[in-house]
């Protein structure tokens, strides 16, 4: 009877150890590219009054807070200052969030708490850098250049866009050096490798191959990552002029001119009088027609230019007052009054229209990202 009692005790202590383990414990495995910030997330909607909250890393205490009190103390400095202004606890749910991560930040996390313990093991691996930001008009080729060599051992990926689409990928050992066609096939027949340096080229552009790519290279077990941020503008077409009205008297004689395009975005349109900016208008992600009126003297001497451009090119439509702006015999206005005002009002209506379109897009883009880093946090976007 007394061996039996024994072993029902040794055989509720397994139980009790068990449900501990089982019950109360859990483990997760993060990994994170070498300088990123990671966050050690608890899964906890709410830390509750009387619970209390400690983080440890390996043997050191790191994070130590009471909720009733209110008292939390961050011990950053620890560890020969390895965590020293790179910890960031989440008063709500208790998480942990490791900035600027380093090779002596892997290793093994624990989260004690009143209700839950939990084992984290961070992993950091490979290197990234952000070489540059490319631009290239649409239309024409691009290459992201490695500036390496490959080596025989060489493994190297290609991917496009925040959710990292795989774009291409070389074994050089194994003699592969393949491309695939990406989103929506936007990829296809456009994608060359260089087979000596990795290099990647992009033939015939479109405004979908604009965002992020990302280069990784992996080497005898070490792995580094590249950044290009890649920039596809369109052609500009060249702006067209068209007199509104011409009025002329005994004293002087002007007109009044509108320089237009047609079906433009991310854009500026200017006039310049020499080289001083007399007005402008400018378009971000609508494709509209954008017009902008200058009056000028008919005598006028002055040489005036409209251009139009964005980050990487321009096109310049310079004016010959002579050829537009002429005298009208016979009549004091080249058109009638009540045609020329109509005129004058359509023209102010389609500049404002074009700043108020402008900015409405702004402000629902600025309300989409305000509402995007409320719910924090979706990474994805191509």
């Amino acid at each position: 009877m007394k061996r039996m009692f024994l072993k029902l005790v040794l055989f509720c202590l397994c139980l009790w150890r068990l449900v501990g383990v089982f019950g109360y414990t859990a483990r997760a495995s993060v990994s994170v590219i070498k300088g990123e910030a990671v966050t050690l997330n608890t899964r906890l909607t709410q830390i509750n009054q009387g619970d209390w909250i400690q983080w440890w890393f390996g043997k050191y205490l790191i994070v130590d807070t009471n909720v009733t009190t209110g008292s939390m103390t961050v011990y950053d400095d620890g560890l020969d200052g390895r965590f020293r202004d790179r910890l960031k606890l989440d008063n709500q749910t208790g998480s942990l969030t490791i900035t600027n991560t380093t090779t002596e930040h892997a290793g093994r996390y624990e989260l004690q708490t009143r209700p839950m313990s939990k084992s984290f093991y961070l992993t950091l691996y490979g290197e990234l850098n952000i070489l540059k930001s490319v631009s290239v008009m649409e239309g024409d080729s691009v290459s992201l250049q490695t500036n390496t060599k490959l080596q025989t051992e060489n493994l190297i990926t290609w991917t496009f866009g925040l959710s990292e689409t795989r774009i291409a990928e070389i074994n050089k050992k194994a003699g592969i050096f393949d491309t695939f066609d990406g989103p929506d096939g936007r990829f296809r027949d456009r994608l060359k490798l260089d087979h000596q340096t990795g290099s990647l080229t992009i033939t015939n552009t479109r405004n979908t191959h604009s965002g992020l790519y990302r280069i990784t290279i992996i080497r005898s077990g070490t792995e580094k990552t590249y950044r290009f941020n890649v920039t596809v503008s369109a052609r500009l077409p060249v702006p067209v002029f068209s007199r509104i009205f011409s009025s002329s008297s005994s004293s002087s004689s002007s007109c009044s001119l509108l320089c237009s395009v047609v079906n433009v975005s991310h854009v500026t349109l200017s006039w310049y009088k020499g080289n001083s900016l007399l007005s402008s208008i400018s378009v971000s992600d609508l494709s509209i027609s954008l017009s902008l009126p200058l009056e000028v003297e008919y005598q006028d001497k002055n040489s005036y230019s409209c251009v139009l451009n964005n980050p990487i090119s321009n096109q310049t439509q310079h004016l010959d007052i002579s050829q537009l702006c002429h005298t009208c015999s016979g009549s004091t206005h080249c058109c009638g009054s009540t045609e020329a005002v109509v005129r004058l009002v359509v023209t102010a209506l389609v500049g404002v229209a074009a700043v108020v379109v402008q900015g409405c897009v702004c402000w629902s883009r600025r309300s989409e990202v305000s509402v995007s880093d409320g719910g924090r946090f979706s990474l994805s976007t191509d």
